[in-house]
């Protein structure tokens, strides 16, 4: 290892765009959505990435090796010596979630006094309309947000990161909506408030067993669109706050179908 800095990208899209810009230092994907699935509190815990890892293979058709190489091989680069950590997540549950978890373990692995931890995390970008996340834009535009919105974390942000990762792992939705009302500063976590706010949406589950979510995709399914493309379209329409990708979605329209609401896509 040769660079000061690491740069951790959530997800390989914005990876291209990154390769553009003109911003030195080594690179480190987190390939995980910790948003779907198990989860216990100790991300830092072999027990946490062997809990990850079966259910990723067993509900989108990966492999352990796969998992391994692209999830778990990369961790190692959090115990090198560098001296500052750039975490680029975006807005939504599905990348706050797995900021959390990246904050986690800076928490747990490294001296927070060396290296400095800085959040790029974007919710709109001047002249994007209807922006969706940093994988749509181009290096010059990541150098922008590099410059103009890069903020340094701070012992307050990393405190209020592990209130909400407990909170997130109990799935407790009134211990959840106390924890909002009662915080009444953000720090530089501007786009955890919205982000838990959804996740309260998604705890709350009706009588039948169907949360938020599942009431959009039955909505937009009783609306007429019966192609699994067409759905995901509409949802991410009204409902982009969960980023939620295509085979995040298939887990509910799956639920869906397994009780007969909605027709095999």
């Amino acid at each position: 290892m040769n660079a000061t800095t690491l740069h951790i990208l959530n997800g390989d899209a914005t990876l291209t765009g990154f390769n553009q810009a003109g911003i030195d230092g080594d690179v480190m994907i987190w390939r995980e959505a910790l948003s779907e699935g198990p989860v216990i509190l100790n991300v830092d815990s072999a027990e946490f990435w062997q809990l990850r890892s079966d259910w990723v293979c067993s509900t989108f058709n990966e492999t352990p090796e796969n998992y391994h190489t692209g999830m778990i091989v990369p961790l190692e680069m959090l115990n090198e010596p560098y001296e500052e950590i750039n975490l680029w997540f975006e807005f939504d549950l599905h990348c706050q979630v797995n900021l959390l978890a990246v904050m986690m373990l800076l928490r747990q692995q490294t001296n927070l006094s060396q290296p400095a931890v800085y959040l790029i995390s974007p919710n709109e970008f001047p002249g994007v309309n209807n922006f969706n996340g940093m994988g749509e834009l181009d290096g010059e535009q990541l150098d922008y947000l590099y410059d103009n919105i890069r903020l340094q974390l701070s012992d307050y942000d990393f405190t209020l990161a592990a209130e909400a990762w407990k909170l997130y792992i109990i799935g407790d939705k009134a211990l959840l909506e106390q924890w909002l009302i009662e915080t009444p500063f953000w720090g530089n976590m501007h786009n955890l408030k919205a982000a838990m706010q959804a996740q309260v949406q998604r705890l709350h589950v009706d009588s039948e067993g169907l949360n938020h979510i599942h009431h959009k995709l039955l909505a937009i399914y009783n609306a007429g669109y019966n192609q699994k493309g067409d759905i995901c379209r509409q949802f991410w329409q009204t409902e982009k706050i969960y980023g939620m990708g295509d085979a995040q979605l298939d887990i509910y329209l799956q639920q869906l179908v397994d009780k007969g609401l909605i027709t095999t896509l």
